[in-house]
């Protein structure tokens, strides 16, 4: 235990191993929704979706891992939601791209993206971003997050009219959600330590005891194998021969890149690991996940990055890489455990996701308002994540005016090169993305 706390660091950051192990196991079970949403997403577009479950479990197990180990920072990993449907909904359905092509276009964009990271790049622009602007990508995550869990908790759904508005109360699995996140207030309110895991575990025996949610039939089932998908990427690399598949590489590139940068720095500050508006450890935190999207697609999966539900842990008090790597280790068990993660539905998991928004909002505070060529550009972040559901986007919405409106401030000498890159990167992005 002492050679962990000195490895680790637990003492200076004021954790311990059972609030790690707790984070761990909280961070986990908030993003295990992952193990069969990326199955069926990848299966449409023909791939085995036993390999799936197993590749996305063990990419998953890895990147976590080496982010703990090296980095020593309390961030999850694993395929990522959004570049999972753009692999098959658009790249593979849409233009008529094998998967195995698809995979390798994956990989092109992983290699250039770990250059991206040796190169330092992806470095330089997380410590050149003002740190008004930092708050509100953690903020902004925040609302994007909390907007996840209401509408996985059915508290709010899609309408012709007003694209979204308040979900039917009569719908029983709605209470699972609602009872879910009443016990977590409580115990948020009352500081009980583990407060919101409790609340996932109470939530689910509340389903089903109501009957909203299966009693699991069995515990342990085998492992599917990972020979339908493994090397495939590998293989077809030579397929990269087109303009079209080379959009579709930068495509993987850009919204991994922004999409990762973006939540990094958002669960950096909620952790309050952020040092005079830098990111110590950048480098390996940026290494071990740049080197997760390539394990992934070897194995045989869309994107790997960094997940906001990584927050749900960081809310539990994880504050050191251990809380990754017992992530990590859970995704390894999972696959033999699998039937019991089917009582953990996004209705039980929602109260989590909400009451981490709340927490990560309160980096509102730290923006300064009433000085309106920052306020704008902070507010298109927070207002834009949520509303276009993509971190990505509502970072670039905020990015392209921020050195508008210091323009407009006669504050032009304070934009500095990296933000004028980022700016002129950002258009291209949009202009790529609707190609």
């Amino acid at each position: 235990m002492n050679s962990i706390n000195s490895f680790f660091h637990l003492s200076e950051n004021k954790t311990s191993f059972k609030t790690e192990l707790l984070a761990g196991l909280t961070t986990f079970v908030s993003m295990s929704y992952i193990l069969f949403v990326n199955p069926n997403v990848l299966g449409a577009s023909g791939m085995n979706k036993g390999a799936v479950f197993t590749v996305t479990a063990l990419a998953a197990a890895f990147t976590c891992i080496v982010m703990g180990l090296v980095a020593n920072y309390p961030i999850a990993s694993a395929p990522t939601l959004g570049l999972n449907a753009f692999f098959t909904y658009t790249v593979c359905l849409g233009m008529k791209v094998k998967w195995e092509t698809a995979l390798a276009a994956v990989f092109v964009a992983s290699i250039l993206f770990i250059l991206l990271t040796v190169f330092k790049i992806r470095e330089m622009i997380i410590d050149a971003i003002p740190a008004d602007i930092k708050y509100a990508i953690s903020a902004g995550i925040g609302l994007f997050i909390a907007f996840i869990g209401l509408q996985g908790g059915k508290l709010i759904q899609n309408s012709d009219s007003t694209l979204v508005t308040i979900g039917a109360l009569n719908n029983p699995t709605v209470w699972i959600t609602i009872f879910g996140l009443i016990v977590t207030i409580f115990l948020m309110i009352a500081r009980v330590p583990g407060a919101i895991f409790i609340g996932m575990i109470l939530a689910a025996i509340f389903g089903i005891c109501i009957g909203q949610i299966p009693m699991p039939t069995s515990i342990v089932s085998s492992i599917p194998s990972i020979a339908p998908t493994f090397g495939q990427a590998i293989f077809h690399v030579s397929y990269i021969n087109t303009i079209q598949m080379w959009i579709i590489v930068l495509t993987f590139l850009l919204v991994t890149f922004f999409d990762t940068t973006g939540t990094l720095i958002g669960l950096v500050q909620q952790a309050g690991l952020m040092k005079d508006n830098k990111m110590s450890r950048a480098g390996r935190a940026l290494a071990a996940d740049s080197s997760g999207m390539l394990v992934g697609s070897v194995l045989g999966t869309s994107p790997v990055g960094a997940f906001i539900e990584s927050s749900t842990g960081i809310a539990v008090g994880g504050r050191t890489g251990l809380t990754a790597v017992w992530t990590g280790i859970f995704f390894l068990i999972s696959m033999i455990f699998s039937p019991i993660l089917s009582a953990f539905t996004t209705q039980v998991t929602a109260p989590a996701l909400i009451i981490v928004g709340v927490l990560m909002a309160e980096n509102l505070a730290h923006v300064h308002w009433t000085n309106l060529e920052v306020a704008i550009p902070c507010f298109l972040i927070v207002l834009g994540m949520p509303l276009t559901y993509s971190i990505s986007d509502g970072l670039a919405w905020g990015i392209i005016v921020y050195p508008l409106s210091m323009i407009a401030a006669k504050k032009f000498k304070q934009i500095t090169p990296i933000m004028w890159l980022l700016f002129v990167v950002f258009i291209i992005y949009f202009a790529v993305l609707n190609i």
